[in-house]
């Protein structure tokens, strides 16, 4: 049977592989916290690879083994625990923290989107899918890091929203092969750019523009919200905002070539802006 500390420890374990920049920030954290975020980390990947990494299983089976893991981890909260090696973690945080479930069925049911939804024709159609894919992990984030006012809440949204709108920006090729564009339809169009091309254009070049300059819209609003965080959890946020930040100055200097190279902060910068967070606060 798991113990908590061995499903803490597969959090851990599933957030080092494959959040290695949320990761590095999380050592700005005072350590009692960081196992919760981990948690976090751990559940939103659980479902992630349901949707995204079962093979060449149908839609279908996705569908139920996704349904089957909401079901699973609503029972398992209800009851107060779980014997499931990653959601007896979650369950210990949310209880302990008392967030909101949900937070939870908005990130599945963003995550059910995916299964069906190659491409959004809007912004807002965007948004949308972002309230429960990004913005609604900041609200998830919030009663861990324990913001002094209720304002925090829409600034963490926008800091899950820029995240994931980074993530969009530098995976484009990764998503292509997945058959998804995470591009709003009508930026495309306006710009006359086509993904699908998987070439720098002057037309790509003006598309990405617009897009990071958008990115960095909500990154201004994110670090309102880092103000209004004690110290402890500030200097994490701040750690994450900042790694994440330049991985938007790398696409510009990769020349916005996000199909044949994939703009990354090197492990050296990670622990170095980590390292100055924590002797800064």
């Amino acid at each position: 049977m798991t113990t908590l500390e061995q499903s803490y420890a597969r959090c851990r374990q599933l957030n080092r592989a494959y959040g290695t920049t949320y990761y590095a920030s999380t050592f700005a954290l005072p350590r009692v916290k960081r196992d919760h975020v981990h948690a976090l980390y751990g559940f939103c990947r659980y479902a992630d690879d349901i949707v995204d990494d079962l093979g060449a299983a149908p839609v279908e089976v996705r569908e139920k083994a996704l349904g089957e893991f909401g079901d699973r981890f609503f029972a398992d909260l209800e009851s107060g625990d779980s014997d499931d090696e990653v959601l007896k973690a979650v369950v210990h945080t949310v209880r302990a923290f008392r967030i909101d479930p949900d937070c939870f069925r908005r990130f599945l049911r963003s995550m059910a989107m995916d299964l069906t939804i190659a491409t959004y024709e809007t912004f807002d159609d965007l948004l949308g899918y972002m309230d429960g894919s990004a913005a609604v992990v900041g609200e998830m984030m919030l009663p861990i890091l324990e913001p002094a006012v209720p304002a925090a809440q829409a600034h963490a949204r926008d800091l899950g929203i820029a995240f994931q709108l980074t993530n969009f920006l530098r995976d484009v090729a990764e998503d292509l092969d997945r058959g998804r564009v995470y591009l709003p339809q009508e930026d495309v169009r306006r710009f006359e750019a086509d993904p699908h091309e998987r070439r720098v254009t002057p037309e790509w070049r003006a598309l990405m523009e617009f897009e990071i300059a958008r990115t960095r819209e909500y990154y201004a609003s994110a670090d309102l919200g880092i103000d209004m965080l004690p110290p402890s959890s500030a200097r994490c946020i701040r750690a994450a905002r900042r790694l994440y930040g330049e991985i938007l100055d790398r696409i510009e200097a990769n020349d916005y070539d996000v199909f044949t190279r994939r703009a990354r902060v090197p492990g050296w910068r990670k622990a170095v802006v980590v390292a100055r967070s924590v002797v800064s606060g």
